[in-house]
């Protein structure tokens, strides 16, 4: 009969044994207790580039400020708001975006007051990997709430009109017409899904502007209204990131 004390020293032997072989390099169970340092983020890499440029969906969010200069007489102001562009990249060169944007108008003496939105198709070519051109055209309007300056436009008590010339504005504008934009955009790739990008955008719009007077006509009963129409052009500088 094999006595304890024996097995304990068995056992004593076997633990300091499997103690003294040395932990694999490649154990999961090793303990690592050297300092490893800070985790260094990866740049992109020239597979990131190119995938880039293969065809695919892509959506970009951003935020753009300029002016929107009125023509003939239209209210001028500042513009600020964010910008949205969806859309396929068709191939190396080409893509073809849906853009819209929703911007704050505002000026003093009697500039715009209210809001500006705009929506175009962009056929965009890719003159480098960075560099883009597009050309896009669409819809755009205006809404300023009432009162946005003092009205010195011609008004007709009894029948609706249309004021043919913008100097003076009407007193406010609520209205849409056609746009057109011309983008400048050179984009940074900031990983395999991600990159950010600066615009330069020039704009274009003519907005068929109503005047809701509020009062009716004597004849039959029906709004009367102004209809005045403002022409623009704007320049905006954007920045944003886009995804794919």
């Amino acid at each position: 009969m094999v006595a304890v004390p024996d097995v304990m020293k068995w056992l004593a032997l076997a633990l300091a044994t499997l103690a003294a072989v040395p932990a694999r390099a490649d154990d999961p169970a090793k303990v690592v207790t050297e300092d490893e340092g800070e985790p260094k983020l990866s740049l992109p890499t020239e597979t990131d580039r190119i995938a880039w440029t293969k065809s695919g969906f892509r959506l970009g969010l951003g935020l753009d400020y300029g002016r929107f200069e009125g023509l003939r007489g239209a209210p001028s102001g500042r513009l600020l708001g964010p910008f949205l562009h969806a859309g396929l990249r068709l191939d190396a060169d080409w893509s073809l975006y849906a853009s819209f944007s929703y911007e704050s108008a505002s000026g003093s003496n009697g500039g715009l007051s209210g809001l500006r939105f705009v929506g175009t198709i962009d056929p965009t070519w890719h003159i480098t990997r960075e560099l883009s051109l597009a050309f896009g055209f669409g819809f755009g309007g205006l809404v300023e709430g009432r009162g946005a300056r003092v009205d010195h436009a011609p008004m007709n008590n009894d029948v609706s009109i249309t004021i043919p010339s913008a100097d003076p504005p009407v007193g406010s504008c609520t209205g849409v017409g056609v746009a057109g934009v011309m983008r400048v955009a050179y984009a940074w790739v900031i990983g395999p899904r991600a990159s950010t990008d600066l615009e330069l955008a020039v704009a274009g719009q003519y907005t068929s502007c109503i005047d809701k007077t509020g009062e009716l006509e004597p004849d039959n009963a029906q709004p009367i209204e102004r209809t005045q129409y403002w022409p623009h052009v704007g320049v905006t500088l954007g920045w944003g990131v886009m995804w794919r």
